[in-house]
């Protein structure tokens, strides 16, 4: 089930940024729909987008999440990426705010990049191999009102800075809700 809905995401992710110029999808600070500042609280518009930046709580139907920090690098606690590729670091923080416990996935978010090709993104690198006791689990329950700060490790292209961290709401009639977008330029370390 874990990889149909992950497989759902992606072909929902691809399809709606298909129809997009860079621009659309790396939008400056004027006429973007979600957050002006940091710390703020992020709400979908009309049309069920919501864009933020890093510092803003994301309110999507089932939790908030916060991109707290974000940096690119060649190794990550002895996790070397694939040739051609770096790692992006994200720490964020997801807060349960539904009315009872949640099944929570690293595949709920997904890593994109300033670049105009279909498969243009990137799901959390896996932690089997123990990569490091900062990372969210693959799979974990996030109970009312729990919230719960780790990282998502993800494989990106070198050479790319500027990143967003998605998240699309599901639901159990396999139907779509909102999608939540958070802008960052990563810094290299």
């Amino acid at each position: 089930m874990k990889r149909l809905v992950t497989l759902l995401f992606a072909v929902l992710m691809t399809a709606t940024l298909a129809g997009c110029s860079l621009s659309d999808i790396f939008p400056g600070e004027s006429g973007a729909a979600g957050a002006d500042a940091k710390d703020s609280v992020v709400t979908p518009d009309e049309d069920g987008y919501a864009e933020g930046r890093m510092g803003s709580t994301m309110r999507t139907y089932f939790f908030d999440y916060t991109v707290n920090s974000a940096f690119v690098c060649s190794e990550y606690e002895g996790y070397t990426p694939a040739e051609g590729n770096e790692l992006l670091v994200v720490d964020m923080t997801v807060k349960n705010t539904f009315h009872e416990s949640l099944s929570m996935f690293d595949t709920d978010f997904q890593a994109q990049w300033n670049d105009s090709a279909e498969d243009a993104y990137s799901y959390p690198v896996e932690n089997g191999d123990g990569i490091s006791t900062k990372i969210l689990p693959g799979e974990y329950t996030l109970n009312v009102d729990e919230s719960r700060s780790g990282q998502l490790i993800f494989e990106v292209p070198a050479g790319h800075k500027d990143f967003s961290i998605s998240y699309m709401e599901f639901f159990d009639d396999n139907s779509t809700g909102d999608t939540f977008f958070v802008f960052f330029t990563a810094d290299q370390k």
